[in-house]
């Protein structure tokens, strides 16, 4: 039997974190190991108790979350961490990818949809949907950080082939739809897209969006 998928929640809301509890609690495959308070706890208690996943609020005192998901993902054999947000209203997200995020978290997600992102996430997975990663990593590659370092040199191992799945992941399409636009079976271009997650270091597809957009192969939306 598979063990269950170890999460630790990080919010300085008691109430926020209840509520998870009790809904993570209830699915026989996710268990909360931890919870913590402030962005430091969280550092801590994830290199403590090693869970699979950490729910990362952005606002935390002592540590910011976006510190904190940096410290975190930094780690050997890190967790992947999820940001718990209000989206729409946090510009910080764009920094959060660049810290190491792995997707996000609305607090007014339905709990179903919270289960099945911690699952998404922990399979090694992105959270964030083809159709939502258009538009959300545009507005993140329009801020690079003033000190991010060239990636077009990364690119120069890939092959040709690689080079254009990179380019449509870029463009937000899912496997399937890259297997219809270059007449390949889905397995092959997943076949692909482990081969470009190991030759660039990418954490998982977003990172591979991000790569795309500031290597030069998507253009910016102007």
């Amino acid at each position: 039997m598979t063990p269950p998928v170890r999460v630790l929640l990080a919010d300085d809301q008691p109430l926020v974190r209840a509520a998870l509890e009790m809904v993570i609690t209830e699915a026989p495959d996710l268990e909360v190991v931890g919870e913590a308070a402030t962005g430091a706890e969280a550092v801590r208690l994830a290199e403590e108790l090693r869970p699979d996943v950490v729910v990362m609020d952005l606002r935390m005192p002592v540590l910011d979350g976006i510190e904190a998901t940096r410290r975190v993902t930094a780690a050997p054999d890190a967790a992947r961490v999820v940001v718990l947000t209000t989206f729409d209203e946090d510009e910080n997200v764009h920094a959060a990818l660049r810290a190491g995020a792995s997707g996000f978290l609305v607090k007014d997600m339905a709990l179903d949809d919270i289960l099945a992102a911690i699952r998404v996430v922990a399979a090694g997975d992105a959270l964030i949907a083809p159709s939502v990663t258009r538009r959300l990593i545009a507005e993140f590659a329009a801020r690079p950080a003033a000190a991010a370092p060239p990636t077009g040199h990364r690119l120069t191992g890939i092959t040709d082939r690689e080079r254009e799945i990179l380019t449509l992941v870029g463009r937000g399409l899912s496997n399937t739809e890259i297997a219809a636009e270059l007449v390949l079976s889905t397995a092959t271009v997943k076949t692909y897209m482990t081969r470009l997650l190991t030759k660039l270091a990418a954490r998982d597809r977003v990172h591979l969006v991000i790569l795309a957009y500031e290597s030069g192969l998507v253009p910016l939306p102007r």
